[in-house]
């Protein structure tokens, strides 16, 4: 959820609900890097207690610095992110914990997912506006929206 160009669908989230989410995966970050506990969040929003699937991506000037989500719908969407914001942060096996020394160079991306759709044709694919999930036996891999267009 960081400022420039959309991508994606519209997922039905209102600017306050885009604001909560930014304020619950800051402040579990920010806590969690200062070795305080993570506050229960509460939230009145409907479409926040929907189970939806959800990415936190974290950059430092830039470079990524962690992403882990969920692709299916496993918890209330506020919780998911609390959860993922804190896995990028800290336990994504590519990086070292973030330190509280790094907080003011970090932004916080979130992508929230829509239901999976399987296609028949790949023209159903639009190029920065749906992700796509492959899979082929026990194998699998995940493009988000603004990835596919990143250069």
């Amino acid at each position: 959820m960081r400022g420039g160009k959309k991508v994606g669908v519209d997922l039905g989230l209102s600017d306050q609900d885009k604001e909560t989410l930014r304020h619950i995966s800051k402040t579990a970050v920010e806590n969690k890097a200062r070795g305080k506990l993570v506050p229960e969040f509460t939230v009145d929003s409907l479409v926040l207690k929907e189970k939806r699937g959800a990415f936190v991506t974290i950059n430092k000037k830039g470079q990524l610095r962690g992403c882990i989500g969920y692709i299916q719908p496993y918890k209330p969407l506020y919780q998911t992110i609390e959860e993922m914001a804190v896995q990028a942060a800290f336990h994504d096996p590519r990086f070292d914990p973030v330190t509280e020394r790094e907080l003011p160079d970090l932004e916080i991306e979130i992508s929230v997912l829509t239901p999976l759709k399987q296609i028949k044709d790949v023209e159903e694919i639009e190029v920065g506006k749906h992700g796509i999930l492959i899979e082929k036996g026990f194998h699998s891999g995940l493009l988000l929206p603004q990835v596919a267009i990143i250069v």
